[in-house]
């Protein structure tokens, strides 16, 4: 199947069609690039049919059959109910029998908000078989919902999923692009042409963090909040060249409590798993508000705070 383009916008500069693999070519600062708004709406899938029912990450080992169905609902409408309180609406899908991990809605799609304010979307290429239905049903959502909808070229790229390693700089036509585990490196030069923005890549180096989300997290501008270990020195020089100021996660709170997997949709307000308390410190002493969420049942499948929602415009 071809890229689908459906009247790009023509290219605004030679910044924005760079993929980025190291600090020397970052030749630009944050405010130089074209703005976005606040995402306004989160999309999120009800666990109807939630659990762990195969391994696919280091995460779900030992844990098939283990989640406790009621608490998993609780901790859901937990966290949805915290993102109607920040002020965002939450557009609530159903879940699909057979597809425990479509909860997991980040990955599944990039949403994206052109310059005209039309809303675009390329869809994933999911990297294992056990997900790879979950697409076409989010797909049908932004069809109803008239979006513009893009999809990669399978023929030249293995997998691409989403927002779990596509991550949109805080208000700012700019990717941080994670790849190596669930996103082929080459599905960049692609999303870059679709969306004329720029990319800086960085590759994954742990399987306990698959994903970027679960090592990175944009909380606004000039601020973002990683697990050092998880990049390389290439890409923690192009992080920290970027950001003001790089909140750095323990060990601990980023590995068995997934405290990167926190999110910020408007730059003040940090929904983060419960317990997390360095992390917690440190996002205080920078003026974020932190509001604890309780999403131990979704831990067991490798996924937390950000994995359960996709933010859009």
């Amino acid at each position: 199947m071809p890229v689908e383009l459906i009247d790009p916008e023509p290219c605004l500069n030679d910044l924005m069609n760079k993929l980025m693999t190291s600090a020397g070519q970052i030749d630009f600062n944050i405010a130089d690039l074209p703005a976005m708004p606040e995402p306004q709406r989160v999309l999120m899938v009800e666990p109807t049919y939630y659990n762990v029912d195969y391994v696919i990450n280091p995460h779900m080992i030992g844990q098939v059959g283990t989640v406790k169905r009621e608490r998993a609902q609780k901790e859901w409408e937990q966290l949805a109910s915290s993102f109607q309180k920040i002020g965002l609406e939450v557009i609530k899908l159903a879940g699909v029998p057979g597809l425990p991990d479509m909860v997991f809605s980040a990955n599944q799609s990039l949403p994206f908000l052109d310059k005209n304010d039309r809303r675009k979307v390329i869809m994933s290429i999911m990297h294992t078989r056990q997900r790879a239905r979950e697409v076409g049903h989010i797909e049908k959502w932004y069809h109803k919902n008239g979006y513009d909808v893009f999809h990669l070229n399978p023929d030249n790229i293995e997998d691409f999923e989403g927002m779990g390693d596509a991550i949109w700089h805080f208000k700012r036509k700019l990717i941080w692009g994670g790849y190596g585990f669930r996103t082929s490196r080459y599905a960049y030069e692609q999303i870059s042409e679709i969306f004329d923005v720029p990319v800086i890549l960085l590759p994954l180096k742990d399987e306990r963090f698959y994903h970027l989300d679960t090592c990175f997290c944009s909380l606004d501008e000039n601020n973002a909040l990683i697990y050092p270990p998880a990049f390389d020195e290439s890409g923690l020089e192009m992080i920290y060249k970027v950001y003001e100021n790089v909140i750095e996660a323990p060990a601990e709170e980023a590995i068995g409590l997934f405290a990167v997997n926190a999110t910020c949709p408007d730059g003040k307000n940090v929904l983060i798993q419960k317990g997390c308390t360095e992390v917690a410190r440190k996002l205080n002493e920078h003026g974020f508000i932190v509001h604890e969420m309780d999403t131990r049942e979704f831990l067991k499948s490798g996924g937390s705070v950000y994995c359960m929602k996709m933010l859009l415009w």
